[in-house]
């Protein structure tokens, strides 16, 4: 069985070529293929952004709540701690006391971010807010309800 060393360097990546192109090909004709065989049914509801049965109504550039960004910061630093803690283990016993110190470090950092999170209540999605929102109808009428008349 010839080494790495006795294979040319350019043979060496020929596989990953083929697969590339065979992915650009397939890929391709399956586009095509959709395109020649597929409906082409053109209407109005066909063109509008959802297709749901209900008809968009109000505007899409309502806020976010900053709760939903600091949740999303939460997955983020989580995930990289996990990306970093799995290398870290399986070399561990080759850093030896530095590596332990390093780490600790590190999961401190990121655990100080999450306790700043913590702290602001992003993770309370129970707490009531009693300020009125920007997108509260007049009178007093939030969307999506519907005031009854008192008769």
């Amino acid at each position: 069985m010839p080494t790495s060393q006795t294979i040319p360097y350019p043979d060496t990546y020929f596989p990953v070529l083929v697969q590339a192109l065979l992915a650009i090909v397939i890929a391709a004709a399956l586009v095509a293929i959709s395109f020649l065989l597929g409906k082409r049914v053109r209407s109005r509801v066909k063109d509008s952004p959802y297709e749901s049965g209900i008809a968009p109504t109000g505007s899409a550039r309502e806020r976010f709540s900053v709760k939903f960004y600091l949740v999303a910061i939460v997955f983020i630093l989580f995930d990289i701690e996990a990306v970093f803690l799995y290398p870290w283990a399986v070399v561990y016993r080759e850093l030896k006391l530095f590596g332990f110190f390093e780490m600790l470090l590190f999961v401190a950092l990121v655990m100080s971010g999450f306790f700043y999170i913590w702290k602001k209540g992003a993770l309370d999605w129970s707490r009531e807010t009693t300020e009125a929102s920007p997108y509260d109808l007049p009178g007093g009428v939030k969307k999506g309800e519907v005031k009854k008349n008192a008769a």
